[in-house]
């Protein structure tokens, strides 16, 4: 039997951080949170590049642009989406989460999905360092063991 498991190392790994602008007072917390992950783990500054997107909604197409362009092992996507009273809500959550994911599977990339949806603004700030923790930090973390993973895994065939 083969058992494969990742390790959160930053030994050599290059990452990135993709978050919104749309709710800065709770993605800040999360892009910190990601980043003290990182620093934890012995990520290197100059191998982490942040970049901030307009919303939730546009992570997809520049967790693409860094994925295709080779320079990253993994990928962290950060927003809140803060549910309102009509279907917006719906449609950008399920649109960031199908993009994030397709792009992780087409390109064999991790791209670790934190995109907070909630119900209310206090919900999101709880999962961004109150009293659920720090979802970016977790994102960090996922990120690196799936780097881990994928580069104990055969290369995908063309």
């Amino acid at each position: 039997m083969s058992v494969v498991r990742g390790e959160p190392e930053g030994d050599d790994v290059r990452v990135a951080v993709v978050a919104a602008r749309f709710h800065d007072t709770v993605t800040t917390k999360l892009v910190e949170g990601a980043l003290a992950g990182f620093a934890h783990h012995g990520v290197p500054d100059d191998a982490i590049t942040v970049i901030w997107v307009p919303g939730a909604f546009e992570i997809p197409l520049i967790a693409d642009r860094l994925a295709i362009s080779g320079r990253v092992d993994a990928i962290v996507c950060l927003g809140a989406v803060v549910r309102g009273e009509t279907a917006h809500f719906d449609l950008v959550a399920g649109e960031a989460a199908r993009g994030i994911a397709e792009v992780s599977r087409r390109t064999g990339v991790p791209c670790i999905f934190e995109v907070l949806a909630t119900d209310r603004l206090d919900q999101a700030e709880a999962r961004a360092g109150g009293a659920h923790g720090n979802k970016g930090w977790e994102a960090a973390d996922a990120a690196l063991e799936m780097a881990s993973v994928v580069s104990q895994l055969p290369e995908a065939a063309p």
